[in-house]
Protein backbone atom coordinates (compact mmCIF):
# COMPACT_ATOMS: atom_id res chain seq x y z
CA UNK A 1 0.00 0.00 0.00
CA UNK A 2 1.08 3.36 -1.15
CA UNK A 3 2.24 5.74 2.59
CA UNK A 4 -0.13 8.45 3.12
CA UNK A 5 1.21 11.21 5.68
CA UNK A 6 -0.65 13.02 7.97
CA UNK A 7 0.54 16.61 9.35
CA UNK A 8 -0.73 18.29 11.89
CA UNK A 9 -0.49 21.84 13.20
CA UNK A 10 -1.10 24.79 15.22
CA UNK A 11 0.37 28.36 14.98
CA UNK A 12 2.60 30.86 16.91
CA UNK A 13 1.92 34.60 18.28
CA UNK A 14 3.86 36.65 19.66
CA UNK A 15 3.31 37.76 22.94
CA UNK A 16 0.97 40.52 24.17
CA UNK A 17 -0.75 42.07 27.50
CA UNK A 18 -4.39 40.71 27.08
CA UNK A 19 -7.11 38.55 25.26
CA UNK A 20 -8.52 41.05 22.69
CA UNK A 21 -4.78 42.29 22.18
CA UNK A 22 -3.78 39.00 21.27
CA UNK A 23 -6.41 38.28 19.06
CA UNK A 24 -6.17 41.62 17.06
CA UNK A 25 -2.20 40.76 16.95
CA UNK A 26 -3.12 36.91 15.68
CA UNK A 27 -5.01 38.30 12.81
CA UNK A 28 -1.89 41.24 12.04
CA UNK A 29 -0.47 38.03 11.16
CA UNK A 30 0.27 37.44 7.62
CA UNK A 31 2.11 35.64 5.00
CA UNK A 32 5.16 36.60 3.55
CA UNK A 33 4.77 37.55 -0.09
CA UNK A 34 8.75 37.82 -0.74
CA UNK A 35 9.83 35.02 1.22
CA UNK A 36 12.39 32.47 -0.57
CA UNK A 37 10.48 28.99 -1.05
CA UNK A 38 13.34 27.69 -3.65
CA UNK A 39 14.49 24.25 -3.12
CA UNK A 40 18.00 23.36 -4.62
CA UNK A 41 17.58 20.11 -4.60
CA UNK A 42 13.74 18.47 -4.98
CA UNK A 43 13.03 15.10 -3.22
CA UNK A 44 10.66 14.44 -6.24
CA UNK A 45 9.89 15.47 -9.36
CA UNK A 46 7.82 18.78 -9.70
CA UNK A 47 3.91 17.62 -9.54
CA UNK A 48 4.83 14.34 -9.22
CA UNK A 49 5.58 13.54 -5.39
CA UNK A 50 3.16 12.62 -2.34
CA UNK A 51 -0.37 14.63 -2.23
CA UNK A 52 0.08 16.74 0.61
CA UNK A 53 -3.28 18.03 2.08
CA UNK A 54 -3.69 20.90 4.57
CA UNK A 55 -6.85 20.69 6.60
CA UNK A 56 -9.15 23.70 6.35
CA UNK A 57 -12.28 22.74 7.58
CA UNK A 58 -11.77 23.11 11.12
CA UNK A 59 -11.37 26.73 11.78
CA UNK A 60 -7.88 26.28 11.49
CA UNK A 61 -5.74 29.04 11.92
CA UNK A 62 -3.14 28.46 9.27
CA UNK A 63 -4.91 27.65 6.00
CA UNK A 64 -3.28 26.55 2.29
CA UNK A 65 -4.52 29.65 0.88
CA UNK A 66 -3.14 31.35 4.24
CA UNK A 67 -0.81 31.65 6.41
CA UNK A 68 0.63 28.62 5.32
CA UNK A 69 1.39 29.68 2.12
CA UNK A 70 4.38 29.61 2.38
CA UNK A 71 4.57 26.16 4.11
CA UNK A 72 2.90 25.16 0.63
CA UNK A 73 4.80 26.79 -2.01
CA UNK A 74 8.26 25.20 -0.20
CA UNK A 75 6.37 21.77 -0.60
CA UNK A 76 5.52 22.65 -3.72
CA UNK A 77 8.97 23.47 -4.83
CA UNK A 78 10.09 19.88 -3.22
CA UNK A 79 7.86 17.89 -6.01
CA UNK A 80 4.77 17.76 -3.48
CA UNK A 81 0.77 17.98 -4.82
CA UNK A 82 -0.45 20.32 -2.65
CA UNK A 83 -3.79 21.55 -1.81
CA UNK A 84 -6.56 21.94 0.73
CA UNK A 85 -8.90 19.88 2.37
CA UNK A 86 -12.36 21.10 4.50
CA UNK A 87 -14.48 17.76 4.20
CA UNK A 88 -14.45 16.50 7.38
CA UNK A 89 -11.65 13.93 7.85
CA UNK A 90 -13.34 10.34 6.89
CA UNK A 91 -11.75 7.35 5.27
CA UNK A 92 -13.67 8.84 1.95
CA UNK A 93 -11.52 12.41 2.08
CA UNK A 94 -8.81 10.56 3.59
CA UNK A 95 -8.50 7.94 0.48
CA UNK A 96 -6.53 10.22 -2.39
CA UNK A 97 -4.53 12.03 0.62
CA UNK A 98 -0.90 10.76 1.33
CA UNK A 99 0.35 13.75 3.39
CA UNK A 100 -2.26 15.59 5.38
CA UNK A 101 -1.07 18.70 7.68
CA UNK A 102 -3.65 20.19 10.24
CA UNK A 103 -2.69 23.17 11.87
CA UNK A 104 -4.05 24.84 14.90
CA UNK A 105 -7.78 23.66 14.47
CA UNK A 106 -10.63 25.47 16.92
CA UNK A 107 -14.12 24.51 17.99
CA UNK A 108 -16.60 27.06 16.44
CA UNK A 109 -17.18 28.27 20.25
CA UNK A 110 -13.79 29.40 19.86
CA UNK A 111 -13.76 31.92 16.62
CA UNK A 112 -12.71 34.94 18.46
CA UNK A 113 -13.23 34.15 21.55
CA UNK A 114 -9.85 32.44 22.93
CA UNK A 115 -11.42 31.92 26.78
CA UNK A 116 -11.67 28.29 28.06
CA UNK A 117 -13.05 25.91 28.04
CA UNK A 118 -11.44 25.16 24.59
CA UNK A 119 -13.14 21.86 23.00
CA UNK A 120 -11.79 19.67 20.49
CA UNK A 121 -12.69 20.86 17.04
CA UNK A 122 -12.96 17.02 15.69
CA UNK A 123 -15.44 14.36 16.28
CA UNK A 124 -15.03 11.00 17.51
CA UNK A 125 -16.03 9.57 14.36
CA UNK A 126 -12.86 11.93 12.58
CA UNK A 127 -10.80 11.15 15.18
CA UNK A 128 -11.09 7.31 15.13
CA UNK A 129 -10.77 7.79 11.07
CA UNK A 130 -7.47 9.33 10.88
CA UNK A 131 -5.89 6.65 13.11
CA UNK A 132 -7.00 3.70 11.25
CA UNK A 133 -5.53 6.04 7.91
CA UNK A 134 -2.08 6.39 9.60
CA UNK A 135 -2.70 3.00 10.88
CA UNK A 136 -2.98 1.59 7.42
CA UNK A 137 0.58 3.84 6.05
CA UNK A 138 -0.61 7.46 6.32
CA UNK A 139 1.74 9.76 8.10
CA UNK A 140 0.43 13.01 10.68
CA UNK A 141 2.64 15.76 11.68
CA UNK A 142 1.08 17.35 14.34
CA UNK A 143 1.38 20.89 15.63
CA UNK A 144 -0.67 22.48 18.25
CA UNK A 145 0.36 25.60 19.46
CA UNK A 146 -0.22 27.79 22.75
CA UNK A 147 -3.85 27.51 24.19
CA UNK A 148 -6.58 27.87 22.92
CA UNK A 149 -4.60 25.71 20.18
CA UNK A 150 -3.96 22.33 21.87
CA UNK A 151 -7.59 22.23 23.15
CA UNK A 152 -9.10 22.45 19.28
CA UNK A 153 -6.08 19.63 18.34
CA UNK A 154 -7.03 17.36 21.44
CA UNK A 155 -9.20 14.78 19.94
CA UNK A 156 -6.35 13.65 17.21
CA UNK A 157 -3.48 14.15 19.61
CA UNK A 158 -5.02 11.85 22.11
CA UNK A 159 -5.81 9.10 19.29
CA UNK A 160 -2.02 9.14 18.92
CA UNK A 161 -1.19 9.13 23.31
CA UNK A 162 0.15 12.87 22.75
CA UNK A 163 -0.73 14.80 25.77
CA UNK A 164 -0.36 18.71 25.06
CA UNK A 165 -0.48 21.13 27.78
CA UNK A 166 -3.65 23.72 26.80
CA UNK A 167 -0.76 26.66 27.91
CA UNK A 168 1.97 28.87 26.73
CA UNK A 169 5.53 27.01 27.17
CA UNK A 170 8.08 29.97 27.69
CA UNK A 171 11.51 30.69 28.17
CA UNK A 172 11.55 31.98 31.97
CA UNK A 173 14.64 34.33 30.41
CA UNK A 174 12.18 35.85 27.87
CA UNK A 175 15.09 35.36 25.00
CA UNK A 176 14.16 33.99 21.91
CA UNK A 177 13.41 30.19 21.68
CA UNK A 178 16.27 28.15 19.84
CA UNK A 179 16.84 24.61 19.63
CA UNK A 180 20.31 23.18 19.00
CA UNK A 181 22.67 20.60 18.87
CA UNK A 182 24.66 22.23 21.31
CA UNK A 183 22.62 22.25 24.27
CA UNK A 184 20.71 18.43 23.59
CA UNK A 185 17.61 20.48 22.99
CA UNK A 186 17.20 19.73 19.50
CA UNK A 187 18.37 15.92 19.27
CA UNK A 188 19.38 13.30 17.11
CA UNK A 189 17.22 11.91 14.63
CA UNK A 190 17.18 11.23 10.46
CA UNK A 191 14.60 14.63 10.32
CA UNK A 192 17.17 16.95 12.12
CA UNK A 193 19.91 15.57 9.80
CA UNK A 194 22.03 18.08 8.75
CA UNK A 195 20.46 20.81 11.47
CA UNK A 196 22.09 22.45 13.94
CA UNK A 197 19.42 24.54 15.43
CA UNK A 198 15.82 26.16 15.02
CA UNK A 199 14.07 28.23 16.30
CA UNK A 200 10.29 28.58 17.33
CA UNK A 201 8.37 31.35 18.07
CA UNK A 202 5.93 30.73 20.98
CA UNK A 203 3.98 28.05 21.60
CA UNK A 204 2.47 24.54 23.50
CA UNK A 205 4.77 21.93 25.22
CA UNK A 206 3.55 18.53 25.47
CA UNK A 207 4.66 14.67 26.28
CA UNK A 208 4.75 12.16 24.25
CA UNK A 209 4.12 8.11 24.08
CA UNK A 210 7.45 6.06 24.67
CA UNK A 211 7.31 4.68 21.37
CA UNK A 212 8.09 8.40 20.16
CA UNK A 213 11.49 9.67 19.34
CA UNK A 214 11.97 13.32 20.65
CA UNK A 215 13.24 16.06 18.52
CA UNK A 216 12.54 19.32 20.29
CA UNK A 217 13.22 19.50 24.50
CA UNK A 218 12.41 22.20 26.41
CA UNK A 219 16.20 22.49 27.98
CA UNK A 220 17.58 25.52 29.68
CA UNK A 221 15.06 26.97 31.90
CA UNK A 222 10.64 26.76 30.76
CA UNK A 223 7.71 27.83 32.69
CA UNK A 224 4.20 26.65 31.10
CA UNK A 225 1.49 29.20 31.65
CA UNK A 226 -1.80 27.73 31.80
CA UNK A 227 -4.32 30.95 31.54
CA UNK A 228 -8.06 31.20 31.33
CA UNK A 229 -8.00 33.53 28.87
CA UNK A 230 -5.19 33.71 25.80
CA UNK A 231 -2.34 36.27 26.91
CA UNK A 232 -3.48 37.21 30.08
CA UNK A 233 -1.67 36.49 32.75
CA UNK A 234 -1.24 37.77 36.51
CA UNK A 235 0.11 36.18 39.86
CA UNK A 236 -2.87 34.10 40.05
CA UNK A 237 -2.21 32.27 36.55
CA UNK A 238 -1.46 28.34 36.88
CA UNK A 239 2.46 27.39 36.12
CA UNK A 240 4.30 24.32 36.38
CA UNK A 241 7.89 23.27 34.97
CA UNK A 242 8.10 22.91 31.41
CA UNK A 243 11.87 21.41 31.81
CA UNK A 244 12.04 18.44 29.89
CA UNK A 245 8.85 18.78 28.04
CA UNK A 246 8.42 18.07 24.45
CA UNK A 247 7.91 20.62 21.20
CA UNK A 248 8.66 17.82 18.56
CA UNK A 249 8.42 14.05 18.18
CA UNK A 250 8.46 12.40 16.07
CA UNK A 251 6.40 8.42 15.99
CA UNK A 252 5.96 5.31 13.95
CA UNK A 253 2.09 4.27 14.22
CA UNK A 254 1.97 0.97 12.26
CA UNK A 255 2.49 1.17 8.76
CA UNK A 256 1.94 5.13 8.91
CA UNK A 257 4.18 8.02 10.39
CA UNK A 258 3.35 10.94 13.00
CA UNK A 259 5.46 13.93 13.80
CA UNK A 260 3.70 15.98 16.52
CA UNK A 261 5.03 19.55 16.81
CA UNK A 262 4.10 22.50 19.54
CA UNK A 263 4.66 25.85 17.19
CA UNK A 264 3.43 26.47 13.56
CA UNK A 265 5.33 29.68 12.89
CA UNK A 266 8.32 28.46 12.52
CA UNK A 267 7.18 25.90 8.94
CA UNK A 268 6.21 29.37 7.81
CA UNK A 269 7.07 32.83 7.07
CA UNK A 270 5.20 35.63 8.14
CA UNK A 271 4.97 38.90 8.56
CA UNK A 272 3.76 40.16 12.63
CA UNK A 273 2.13 42.86 13.74
CA UNK A 274 2.31 46.65 12.48
CA UNK A 275 6.43 46.58 12.11
CA UNK A 276 5.83 43.72 9.38
CA UNK A 277 8.45 41.79 12.16
CA UNK A 278 9.67 38.98 10.13
CA UNK A 279 8.21 35.36 11.67
CA UNK A 280 9.24 31.90 10.43
CA UNK A 281 11.78 30.38 8.36
CA UNK A 282 12.16 34.09 7.05
CA UNK A 283 13.34 35.16 10.11
CA UNK A 284 17.03 35.78 10.02
CA UNK A 285 17.78 34.18 13.39
CA UNK A 286 16.39 30.77 11.61
CA UNK A 287 18.54 30.32 8.34
CA UNK A 288 18.00 26.56 8.86
CA UNK A 289 14.11 26.24 9.59
CA UNK A 290 13.19 25.70 6.03
CA UNK A 291 15.51 22.93 5.98
CA UNK A 292 13.81 21.50 9.35
CA UNK A 293 10.62 22.18 6.99
CA UNK A 294 11.73 19.93 4.16
CA UNK A 295 13.16 17.41 6.45
CA UNK A 296 10.53 16.67 8.25
CA UNK A 297 7.83 16.15 5.02
CA UNK A 298 10.13 14.23 3.68
CA UNK A 299 10.60 11.86 6.89
CA UNK A 300 7.14 11.17 6.77
CA UNK A 301 6.68 10.58 3.14
CA UNK A 302 9.54 7.96 2.74
CA UNK A 303 12.24 10.16 1.42
CA UNK A 304 14.98 10.26 4.25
Amino acid sequence: MRRRQFLLCAAGVPLLGGLTAGVAQARQQAADPDVDTSVAKPAYPQGKGPRLAIDGGHNNFHTVDGRFAPFAAVARADGYRVSGLTAPLSAQSLAEVDLLVVANPLAAVNIGDWTLPNPGAYTPEEAAAVKAWVEAGGALLLIADHMPFPGGAEPLAKAFGFDFDNGFAQKTSGGPEFFQRADGSLLDHPITQGIDRVQSFTGSSFRAPPQARPLLVLRGGWSVAMPRKAWVFDEATPRHDGEGLLRGAALPVGKGRVVAMGEAAMFTAQLAGPQKRKMGFNAPTAPQNKAFLLNVLRWLSGAI
